[in-house]
């Protein structure tokens, strides 16, 4: 047996807000919507994803870290879309190059990657 994968289910005052923001800012992928107006949802890139639930299910300013192959390109690829840029990519002292993005719902998503494979 083993695990194969964890989704993070994020709060959400509005779905379909949230949703648009992860598709146009940061490039993820419109997955899937349920409701209507929708009450839960989600986006995909590659091989994550990343729910939402309105008004339930977590709380606002939730943490989550993503793993990238390479930080720069992606900060290449969103800075100039309107995503909420907290920081650039910066290496780090535990081995990781990243940079913090926040979401509409006050989320700080860590991007990054591992500076091993530099």
């Amino acid at each position: 047996m083993k695990f194969d994968k964890a989704v993070p289910i994020l709060y959400s005052t509005d779905v379909s807000e949230s949703i648009a923001y992860f598709v146009e800012q940061l490039k993820f992928e419109n997955h899937w919507e349920w409701g209507s107006p929708p009450t839960f949802g989600g986006v995909y890139r590659d091989d994550v994803e990343i729910f939402f639930c309105k008004e339930g299910q977590g709380s606002p300013a939730t943490w989550i870290s993503l793993v990238v192959d390479n930080v720069d390109e992606y900060y290449e690829l969103i800075k100039d879309s309107g995503a909420k840029i907290l920081t650039v990519p910066d290496t780090k002292e535990w081995g990781m190059r990243e940079m913090l993005v926040e979401c509409p719902d006050g989320h700080i998503i860590r991007i990054g990657h591992n500076t091993d494979c530099d």
